[in-house]
C-alpha cells in the first residue's frame, strides 16, 4: 500500500514539473493595415550613413512583386520597397509613419488608387482617395521629404472583378487628378501610364502577366522612368 501511494505521488509531482510548452500565436486581427509586414526589418535598417539618399517605394502589389521579379534593382541602391499587395489608399496612410517617415528618406514614391477603384473594399471616388493622397504628402513636407506622385498604370479590367465597367476611364481620370495636384503643388510626377499603355487603354500585353500587373520587362520599363524621377527630385 505504501509503495503504491509513493508511486502515486511520484507521478502527480513528476507531471507538475514536465508540464508541456504551449505556445500562443500573436494575434494581428487589430492590425488591418499590416504594419507588423515590415516592422522587423525596419527596425533593423538604422539611421541613413552619410550621403545616403533614401527612396521609399509606397503602394500596393505593383510595388511588392517589383521587389519579387527584380530584386536587384533595390539592392543596388538605397531603395525601399514598402508595398502590400491588395491595399488601398487609407491603409497606406496609416503605414505612413512607420514604414517612409521613420526610415528618413530623401524622397517618397506614392502609387495609390488603383485597389480603391477594383471594388476590392467597396466602391470609392477620385476626391476620397486624392484625400488620402494628398494626407500623405503633406505628411512627408512636414519631415523634409521630397514628394513624388505617379500616374497609375493603364488597366482596362481587372481580371478579378471583370464586372466593373469604365476602368480605363476611371484610371485616366485619377490620373488627372494627381498631376493637378503634383503640379499645384511642386511635387514630382512619374508616369508609369505612358509608357505601357496600348491602343485600349489597357496595358501593352508584352509588358504585363494579367492586363494588371508588369511582367520583368515591364518593370525593366518602370524602373528607367522612375530613375529618371528621382534623379530629377533629389539628384543621384
Amino acid at each position: 500500500m505504501k509503495i503504491t501511494l509513493s508511486l502515486f505521488l511520484f507521478i502527480i509531482f513528476t507531471s507538475c514539473l514536465y508540464r508541456p510548452t504551449v505556445t500562443v500565436k500573436e494575434d494581428f486581427s487589430d492590425d488591418w493595415a499590416m504594419l507588423s509586414k515590415y516592422q522587423k526589418e525596419n527596425d533593423s535598417i538604422g539611421p541613413p550613413k552619410k550621403g545616403e539618399k533614401r527612396v521609399v517605394f509606397l503602394g500596393s502589389s505593383i510595388f511588392e512583386f517589383w521587389k519579387q521579379k527584380d530584386s536587384e534593382y533595390f539592392n543596388n541602391h538605397a531603395y525601399f520597397d514598402r508595398g502590400i499587395s491588395g491595399q488601398i489608399s487609407p491603409q497606406l496612410l496609416i503605414r505612413f509613419r512607420q514604414d517612409v517617415i521613420n526610415l528618413k528618406p530623401k524622397a517618397v514614391i506614392i502609387l495609390a488608387g488603383s485597389n480603391d477603384l477594383a471594388g476590392n473594399r467597396g466602391h470609392v471616388s477620385n476626391e476620397i482617395i486624392l484625400s488620402n493622397i494628398k494626407s500623405m504628402a503633406e505628411l512627408a513636407k512636414m519631415n523634409q521629404i521630397k514628394v513624388i506622385l505617379c500616374k497609375y498604370l493603364p488597366i482596362y479590367e481587372y481580371p478579378w472583378n471583370k464586372s466593373l465597367k469604365g476602368t480605363a476611364e476611371q484610371i485616366i481620370s485619377l490620373n488627372k487628378d494627381i498631376v493637378a495636384y503634383a503640379e499645384s503643388e511642386n511635387f514630382t510626377i512619374l508616369d508609369y501610364f505612358t509608357p505601357l499603355v496600348d491602343e485600349k487603354n489597357g496595358q501593352k500585353a508584352e509588358y504585363t502577366t494579367d492586363g494588371v500587373h508588369p511582367n520583368l520587362a515591364g518593370y525593366k520599363i518602370m524602373e528607367v522612368v522612375t530613375d529618371e524621377a528621382i534623379k530629377k527630385t533629389i539628384g543621384r
